[in-house]
C-alpha cells in the first residue's frame, strides 16, 4: 500500500510548550500589543502559521479577546473560576 504525500490540515500544529510560552507572554502583556506587535515581541520565535493557530486556539476557549482598537487582551480569570466552579447551578 502506498501512502499518498499529502498537506494535513495540521502541519503548523504548536507544541504545548508554545502554547503556554504565547498565552504566558499575552497575560503579562495584556493590552498593551496588536497581533502583528504581538507577535514581533515574543520571546522565542515561532512561525507566523503556527502563531496564528495559537491565536485562533486562545480565542476559542475564550482566553483572548480583541479590544476595538485591535490590542490583544487577556481575560481569563482563574480566580473567578474557582469561585464559582462548585455552585450547584454551574454545570461542567
Amino acid at each position: 500500500m502506498k501512502l499518498m504525500n499529502k498537506k494535513s490540515e495540521f502541519a503548523r500544529s504548536p507544541t504545548l510548550q508554545t502554547v503556554l510560552m504565547v498565552e504566558r507572554f499575552i497575560e503579562e502583556n495584556s493590552g498593551e500589543f496588536k497581533k502583528t506587535e504581538l507577535f514581533n515581541n515574543l520571546p522565542k520565535k515561532v512561525m507566523w502559521q503556527t502563531f496564528q493557530v495559537i491565536m485562533a486556539y486562545l480565542e476559542g476557549i475564550n482566553k483572548i479577546v480583541y479590544d476595538k482598537e485591535g490590542y490583544v487582551v487577556y481575560i481569563w480569570n482563574p480566580a473567578l473560576y474557582e469561585k464559582v466552579k462548585n455552585r450547584p447551578a454551574i454545570r461542567l
